[in-house]
C-alpha cells in the first residue's frame, strides 16, 4: 500500500452537500431496492499464527479485533486484485 492519494481530503471534507455535483448519478428508486440483494460473504474459522505483539495490539483497540483483521485483509485483497 504505496500509492499515496491524489485526493484533496480536507476541501472535500469543507464541502456542503449542496456543494457536491450529484447531477451524473441517477437516484436509487423502489425498483432498484426491490431488487437489490445483500451478500454478505459467509465466515470461516481459521487457526492463523500471528505475532504476540500484532494480536496484542489489534486486542487493545477493543472489542471486534478479529473483524478488524478482517476488513484490513478484505482492504489488502482487494487493493491486489485492482493491480491485475
Amino acid at each position: 500500500m504505496n500509492k499515496k492519494s491524489r485526493t484533496d481530503w480536507e476541501r472535500l471534507a469543507e464541502l456542503d452537500d449542496k456543494s457536491i455535483d450529484t447531477s451524473d448519478i441517477p437516484e436509487l428508486d423502489d425498483a432498484f431496492f426491490e431488487k437489490a440483494e445483500l451478500r454478505v460473504p459467509a465466515k470461516q474459522p481459521v487457526t492463523l499464527r500471528i505475532d504476540e505483539d500484532v494480536l496484542a495490539w489489534f486486542k487493545s483497540q477493543g472489542k471486534g479485533y478479529q473483524t478488524r483483521i478482517n476488513k484490513l485483509l478484505r482492504e489488502y485483497m482487494e487493493s491486489q486484485s485492482s493491480r491485475r
